[in-house]
């Protein structure tokens, strides 16, 4: 066993735990200041319940080692309640080290879908769509990204067809048909395609908020949404750099290029800001540096610094653009889950099409990469979208998952949790 690949692996999934706490932060600043406790708690609440879930039966999912026809579903039953995972074994890291990794994967993905729903959504509604979307679409959606066995070749972030031995259909599956599989070094597909694909489903079901309207609401607490965001750079290290399982060279450029794409897309948003509204603002900085690290996430090892920063540009300026649609099209994603999640995964997915390194269209000459990436993209896109909006609207009709009209108008936060996000003073 490798210690120092363990105790790296231990740390990044630290910081990726430490992401969802920030989404909180991020998305609390954003919201109604009679709000911010409820959007907090959606996040706060999938982490006990991810973090359950993956452990009773998740991890058994999206990691089996029979993964079914074609690579499309599985279950370790060894694995329940992750039996087969305790025994240390031989490897470079314990198998319970990446389960961790892999359970704070899971929890954040879950956890970005609540802010198109905010200011207007129960909490017992929103634990029971996450329970249910979890096992239906984000474990088996992981399966078909992350779960593959390599051949020979050690390293993780080496996608090319020979080195699989088995896996998801989307890694492993497409390669028999196209001779490459779909490449995802971080999860562009399995946590930000589907995580935003999912949130525009539920944006659908529960409708607009009461007043919807461009400018109608304005973030509460801006510090909040920076430091928010802060945190969650600082977690993505962890991240991207994780992805790779080992502390080497793969893993030091998931980590530059996860500094850079970043930054350079926070200015891009910044100036498109300044021409759009003639101020450049701190919600904007802080939602620039989100898209860039949408954008890079599938695409941080394989991607040379210099084209890393041109996605972070795209990233910026396409993501500060598709904020927008919501009020064009008339659908309310509180938070723009939609227009940086969803518009940035897919950005950063079909940019390796293009310019991933020794595969893309311009090293390779050849379409099959680009082929794969969108195939991959708009399945997972699909997939999800559909089965959040049966799972929503089957909720919404039974339970009810959206608050009364008068509710939300008095404020979310003493309706549904009896709390005050500020209390300056005791009034009683």
């Amino acid at each position: 066993m490798d210690q120092g690949n363990t105790a790296f692996l231990l740390l990044a999934s630290a910081l990726v735990l430490l992401m969802t706490p920030g989404l909180a932060f991020f998305y609390g600043g954003l919201v109604k200041a009679k709000s911010v406790i409820s959007m907090m708690m959606m996040s706060f609440g999938a982490i006990g319940l991810i973090g359950v879930l993956w452990a009773i039966y998740g991890y058994a999912i999206a990691f089996s080692n029979d993964v079914g026809v074609d690579g499309l579903i599985g279950i370790d039953f060894n694995n329940i309640l992750l039996a087969g995972s305790v025994d240390p074994g031989e490897g470079a890291f314990p198998p319970l080290a990446f389960v961790a990794f892999q359970a704070t994967f899971a929890i954040i993905t879950v956890a970005l879908i609540s802010g198109a729903i905010a200011d207007r959504a129960k909490f017992g509604a929103w634990m029971v769509f996450a329970g249910v979307w979890a096992t239906v679409v984000y474990f088996p959606v992981a399966s078909w990204v992350f779960n593959f066995t390599l051949g020979d070749n050690p390293n993780a972030a080496d996608f090319s067809a020979a080195n699989f031995a088995n896996g998801g259909w989307l890694t492993f599956g497409l390669q028999n048909v196209f001779g490459v599989g779909a490449l995802d070094f971080a999860g562009g597909t399995a946590v930000h395609i589907n995580a935003g694909a999912a949130a525009l489903a539920l944006a659908l079901v529960l409708g607009k908020r009461v007043g919807f309207a461009k400018g109608a609401h304005v973030p509460h607490n801006p510090p909040f949404v920076l430091l928010g965001a802060g945190l969650l750079w600082f977690g993505w290290f962890g991240f991207n750099a994780g992805s790779e399982l080992a502390a080497d060279g793969y893993a030091a450029l998931a980590f530059v290029n996860t500094l850079i794409a970043p930054a350079a897309a926070l200015l891009a948003w910044l100036v498109v800001e300044k021409i759009k509204d003639g101020k450049p603002t701190s919600i904007g900085a802080a939602s620039g540096a989100v898209a860039g690290l949408v954008a890079i996430t599938p695409a941080c090892a394989f991607l040379t610094p210099g084209y890393a920063l041109l996605l972070g540009v795209l990233a910026g300026v396409i993501c500060a653009l598709a904020i927008d649609l919501k009020f064009k099209l008339g659908f309310d994603d509180s938070l723009d889950v939609v227009g940086i999640h969803l518009v940035g995964g897919l950005l950063g997915t079909l940019f390796l099409g293009f310019f991933a390194t020794g595969a893309g269209l311009v090293y390779s000459g050849s379409f099959a990469q680009l082929a794969v990436q969108a195939i991959a993209a708009f399945s997972v896109m699909i997939y999800s979208f559909v089965l959040a909006f049966v799972i929503g609207f089957i909720i919404e009709k039974t339970m009810g998952f959206r608050i009364k009209s008068e509710d939300e108008i008095a404020g979310i936060d003493t309706v549904v949790h009896g709390e005050e996000g500020y209390v300056l003073a005791d009034t009683k």
